[in-house]
């Protein structure tokens, strides 16, 4: 249980702000996240299943506000 959240937020701030980004430390996470999501299976076999709706429900979001 973490007791005091200032001072581990103060922890991560300056571990995240003296890390360098590492391209290809990242482009391993996003690699074994990708496998697990695979492995969970949260992508359909098919990636264009179920597109139509997709296609509409972003017409729908790109109308809102404009006026007919």
């Amino acid at each position: 249980m973490i007791k005091n959240v200032k001072i581990l937020e103060e922890f991560e701030r300056g571990i995240i702000r003296n890390e360098k980004p590492d391209f290809y430390k990242n482009l391993k996470i996003v690699k074994e996240l990708h496998n697990e999501a695979l492995k969970i299976g949260a992508f359909t076999k098919d990636p264009l299943y179920d597109i139509e709706t997709d296609i509409r429900v972003a017409k729908a979001v790109n109308n809102v506000g404009k006026t007919p």
